[in-house]
């Protein structure tokens, strides 16, 4: 499989790079775009500052630019908090996309938008600060309508970015299930 990893508000760190590396080791090609042009940040708030510095359209401009060259192949999208939200929105206009890996976050959807079974897998913890219940129901049925095939896994007890070994939020048992359990829907597909 073709991936397309996003990186979160905290920039390409090496939690990134080992997903990738996971990734790759069970027979993935993965590409992983360095959406903050090599800048990484240690809290939530630098990160979200930089972002807002940047500014959305930039950035999604950037993650366009990033997919375009491997688009033809069919990538599932992948990405890491912001980076879902990223790998959501590209997902849901590339036709020829083959899947969408959410970890650790969502985004809005367009109004118009419609897949047909994108094949989607979200991974969240529970709760979830960025990710609380009511948003999550509302994604889920949107998604539904949209012709997405949605599954969602939730952890409870872990941190919003527990698949992070660097961060306060890391949980291992939430972690490594939630590869188990992606890995199973990337072969899948």
């Amino acid at each position: 499989m073709n991936i397309m990893l996003f990186h979160s508000t905290y920039g390409p760190r090496p939690a990134v790079r080992a997903a990738a590396d996971r990734l790759r080791a069970a027979g993935h090609e993965v590409w992983t775009p360095d959406l903050f042009e090599g800048r990484t940040f240690d809290t939530v708030e630098e990160g979200m500052a930089y972002n807002e510095e940047i500014g959305k359209d930039e950035l999604l401009k950037r993650a366009v630019l990033a997919a375009a060259p491997y688009s033809e192949r069919g990538l599932v999208y992948a990405g890491f908090s912001l980076g879902a939200s990223i790998a959501q929105t590209l997902a849901l206009g590339d036709a020829r996309a083959r899947g969408l890996l959410l970890l650790h976050g969502t985004s809005d959807l367009a109004p118009n938008v419609s897949v047909d079974g994108l094949p989607v897998q979200l991974h969240v913890a529970e709760p979830d600060q960025f990710e609380t219940d009511d948003w999550l129901s509302a994604w889920y049925l949107q998604m539904g309508r949209a012709g997405a095939d949605v599954e969602v896994y939730r952890y409870a007890g872990a941190g919003h970015l527990y698949t992070d070994p660097e961060l306060p939020d890391y949980d291992e048992e939430a972690a490594e299930a939630t590869w188990r359990v992606a890995l199973g829907f990337l072969e899948s597909l």
